[in-house]
């Protein structure tokens, strides 16, 4: 199958140490030889390269490993065709505008909802009741993406804040996964502007196949350290070329270095990577929000409040502010700066002063 790779950062920075190595695995290193793309976002706009040759031949991928290329969130595919043919228009990622906002979507694994028929026949997710979006190509991979968007734009018909996109997107994996569970292999990438960058895991192996198909995902912060590439002789000491706040992201269908740490993905489980973190409780989606890095669109409103949550009576941020103060009554203090955080936790274990 195919190979993903993300990337997320708090500041600026170059893919180029990542994609070389990744980039290999693209018909010299492993056997995903059938075409490669990448797409960067550079404010609200959206560079991308497609090359349906291999990206360890390929002229514009090595042009790419070498150009530095400061971003603040990207993706990388590297394709084996297992539906569709080997051409430019099947090649991953994909994108679309939605709500004025470029979206990006690359997909490793095989859906069996949206394969072999025409799509107007394939499901429709969510509140889906009529066809927006359509794929240009052959593949379950743009099918999905496409689904997925038409159910995005029925469901808000203004920008939702991140916490309601993330569980909305949430709902719609497990949409597309359900009566399917042993067949599907859905690993995805999706973008939705210069700050923020879903994936999710679904992973699985192919009848008869002996490779995992999953993702796995490693933090770059301080302190830095040397990290070297598994797939080519290369390796680059970052305590020389970083700063000290700076935090990267990475995302890959199977480790790229041999000397960092990587988590692999649970089963079933989506992350929100913005500023170089991967957030999934929808509280932590809520402060990224309340930072100002959510969607961001000239051209349409936003809805007002984060979580939802607090739509249903539970507004975890408004609950422990009210602990606080009670507390803080009991005791008959005004001022909680006077008070120790200990003795706070002692009465309410379940609040982690920080």
């Amino acid at each position: 199958m195919c190979q993903l790779m993300g990337m997320n950062c708090n500041t600026p920075t170059d893919f180029t140490f990542s994609f070389k190595g990744f980039a290999r695995r693209g018909g010299e290193t492993d056997k995903h030889e059938h075409g490669w793309g990448l797409a960067i976002y550079e404010g609200r706009g959206l560079r991308t390269f497609h090359d349906p040759l291999p990206a360890a031949k390929s002229r514009i991928a090595d042009f790419v490993s070498q150009y530095p290329i400061q971003t603040l969130n990207m993706m990388a595919h590297i394709r084996y065709a297992t539906q569709g043919t080997v051409s430019l228009e099947n090649v991953h990622p994909f994108q679309r505008e939605m709500w004025g906002i470029q979206w990006s979507f690359a997909h490793n694994g095989e859906v069996p909802k949206f394969t072999g028929k025409d799509f107007k026949k394939f499901p429709r997710l969510g509140r889906c009741k009529e066809l927006f979006y359509y794929p240009v190509g052959e593949t379950d991979s743009e099918a999905v993406f496409c689904a997925i968007l038409n159910a995005l734009r029925a469901e808000f018909p203004i920008l939702p804040t991140l916490p309601n996109l993330y569980e909305t997107i949430q709902r719609l994996c497990a949409e597309i996964v359900e009566g399917e569970e042993d067949t599907t292999i859905l690993n995805f990438l999706l973008g939705c502007g210069k700050f923020t960058q879903f994936a999710y895991s679904w992973p699985g192996k192919r009848p008869g196949s002996k490779v995992w198909n999953g993702l796995f995902y490693t933090i770059r912060k301080p302190p830095f350290a040397t990290a070297t590439l598994k797939d080519v002789d290369y390796a680059v000491d970052f305590t020389t070329c970083t700063n000290p706040n700076d935090r990267v992201a990475v995302i890959a269908t199977a480790p790229l270095t041999s000397n960092e740490e990587w988590r692999e993905f649970k089963k079933g489980e989506l992350l929100m990577f913005d500023n170089g973190w991967g957030y999934s409780e929808l509280y932590d989606c809520h402060e990224v929000e309340q930072q100002g890095r959510g969607l961001v669109s000239n051209n349409m409103p936003k809805q007002c409040g984060g979580c939802p949550q607090a739509q249903s009576g539970f507004n975890a941020p408004t609950l422990l502010r009210n602990l606080v103060d009670e507390y803080f009554r009991e005791q008959g203090q005004a001022d909680s700066s006077s008070s120790s955080s200990s003795s706070l936790e002692d009465k309410y274990p379940s609040f982690n002063a920080k």
